[in-house]
């Protein structure tokens, strides 16, 4: 994935990153949620007096509160550059429902099989509310440019596995539309209509297509993940350069990979509905051999050799 160049001096604070708190009136935990915010905003590492820049925090600050969020395994630390940790995102998942960690596990192999299958870079993708949260990408080498990284959130109404999983929620559908259609790019369904002439299509024929919808240059083609009672559970999308891309060419592949992770979770799902057996005690180990104590062995009587002298 592309690292993320610092800015110049000049540039602006990263947009979610100011407070209308001004610093000196700000919580350590004020502080320390604007350094994630901040994190959160970047593919790569930033050191401390950029990342103090852009949070408007002193750098003696920063520094010792990413010290306590390292503690706390938060954030990492790269040499004297800092990222977002991974336990932020286990944090995370779970904020999507417990199904999350779920899908992360038993479907990683079938996104593995989906990337042998066509060396481009494929996503699984869950929805919550009318955004999409990408739960795992895999990508090799030459990997289009994509707004897509684990654990990101995108409109749902621009993506390929949001508009797979939209044609069939028709509530979140409506809420999407209500919220309004921005064109992220030229190619976006903003108009009302031709978004939900778009899902009647994806619910008859069962795929999504993404042509340049959410970033210029960028194809994807996405199917729903069938769960129990024939409801999506996440989305498969496979990705690429719009200039050499053919999504019509992977959409067999794709329909077959999903099909077996679906009913990889609907199995998942019913062991874990599935009554567990009382525990049952096992049976105590056959007795050795017993022996007779000294108590209850039969007295013999003693036998003694008379000598008769004459």
């Amino acid at each position: 994935m592309p690292v993320h160049s610092p800015p110049s001096p000049h540039t602006e604070p990263a947009p979610g990153c100011e407070s209308d708190t001004a610093p000196e009136q700000q919580t350590a935990v004020d502080k320390a949620l604007t350094l994630l915010k901040s994190l959160a905003e970047l593919d790569g590492e930033i050191g401390v007096s950029e990342l103090a820049r852009r949070t408007r925090l002193s750098k003696s600050t920063t520094f010792r509160l990413l010290g306590i969020l390292q503690r706390n395994d938060l954030v990492d630390r790269v040499g004297s550059d800092y990222r977002l940790g991974a336990q932020l995102f286990d944090i995370g998942s779970r904020a999507y429902g417990p199904t999350t960690p779920l899908l992360q596990e038993r479907l990683l192999p079938h996104l593995a099989d989906l990337y042998e299958l066509t060396h481009e870079t494929v996503h699984l993708a869950v929805l919550h509310g009318t955004h999409i949260v990408y739960v795992n990408k895999l990508h090799g080498h030459r990997a289009a440019r994509s707004p897509s990284r684990i654990g990101a959130r995108l409109p749902a109404y621009c993506t390929g596995v949001g508009k797979a999983l939209l044609a069939f929620d028709h509530d979140a559908a409506e809420a999407a539309i209500a919220a309004g259609l921005p064109a992220r790019t030229e190619y976006t369904l903003a108009d009302p209509d031709r978004f939900r002439a778009d899902l009647r299509r994806i619910r008859q024929d069962g795929i999504a297509y993404d042509r340049q919808e959410a970033a210029l240059g960028l194809t994807c083609v996405a199917v729903p993940i069938m769960g129990p009672a024939g409801r999506p559970v996440a989305a498969l999308s496979i990705a690429g350069a719009d200039r050499r891309f053919d999504p019509a060419r992977f959409a067999p592949a794709l329909r077959r990979v999903a099909f077996e992770a679906g009913r990889t979770i609907t199995a998942a799902k019913a062991r874990q509905a599935a009554p567990r057996p009382p525990f049952a005690r096992e049976p105590n180990p056959p007795a050795g051999p017993t022996f007779p104590s000294a108590a209850t062995l039969p007295v013999q009587p003693v036998r003694t050799k008379q000598t008769c002298l004459d």
